[in-house]
Order: C-alpha cells, then structure tokens, then sequence
C-alpha cells in the first residue's frame, strides 16, 4: 500500500503540490561554477603574477 492511500484528499493535495515543487529544476550555469570562464594567472619572469586571457 501506498502512503497516498492513507491520506485525506486534501492531504493528497498539499503532498502533490509539495512534489510540483521539488521537482521544477534550477537553470544552473555550470561552466561559472566550475570555474571555467574565470582569469588565469601564472607566474611570469621575476616571480611577478601575469593573467593569461582567454
């Protein structure tokens, strides 16, 4: 048996909204988060920090 067929209909509304909701997804830019689009830098002659553009 399910837990849906212990509860209220109206139980069975909130719970059917509550799974709408956790199921839309989030837009997430990945390449940002992974760091892909961010400034290198590495060190160049002297010891100075140079950044490499892209």
């Amino acid at each position: 048996m399910k837990l849906a067929d212990h509860l209220s209909k109206e139980q069975r509304k909130k719970l059917n909204k509550h799974r709408h909701k956790k199921q839309q997804k989030e837009k997430v830019n990945w390449h940002d988060i992974m760091g892909v689009n961010r400034d290198t830098y590495k060190r160049g002659r002297g010891g100075a920090y140079r950044s490499n553009k892209k």
